[in-house]
């Protein structure tokens, strides 16, 4: 048997109260880009895939069907905290701090040089999620 080199893909899955919105904001104040929507009669968002770079998150609104939705909590209803964030890495970190501020990310870690090598910031999305953004890239 010949051992094979491949990587796994992690495809982090958010929920939004208003995923529309969210995705609006996300593709400007971040540079996400629309791959595929799929929509509920009502509009909601069933599943929404982003990308951003070779990366892709998903994205859904949210909604209490099935087993795994009692899992789910949204940051407003656990005071304000995240369980788990993405770290996105892009070439410029001082330039995606200055988009995401500009378009009213809630910044949370300064724009700051790590120990362990790149430059990074922390923020929060308007629903709270929070995400961080850096030039260290672990697979270099």
């Amino acid at each position: 048997m010949t051992a094979r080199n491949t990587r796994s893909t992690i495809i982090p899955g958010m929920r939004y109260r208003d995923a529309a919105a969210a995705i609006d904001w996300l593709c400007k104040a971040f540079g996400f880009e629309v791959d595929d929507v799929y929509k509920n009669p009502d509009g909601t968002i069933i599943h929404a895939q982003l990308t951003f770079g070779n990366g892709m998150i998903m994205i859904g609104s949210v909604r209490n069907e099935t087993d795994f939705d009692a899992f789910i909590k949204q940051p407003d209803e656990i005071g304000g905290f995240e369980t788990q964030s993405a770290y996105l890495v892009v070439e410029d970190a001082q330039a995606m701090y200055e988009r995401a501020k500009a378009a009213g990310a809630q910044i949370v870690v300064e724009l700051k040089f790590e120990d362990y090598g790149g430059q990074g910031f922390s923020c929060r999305d308007p629903e709270g999620r929070l995400w961080n953004f850096g030039t260290y890239d672990p697979w270099v």
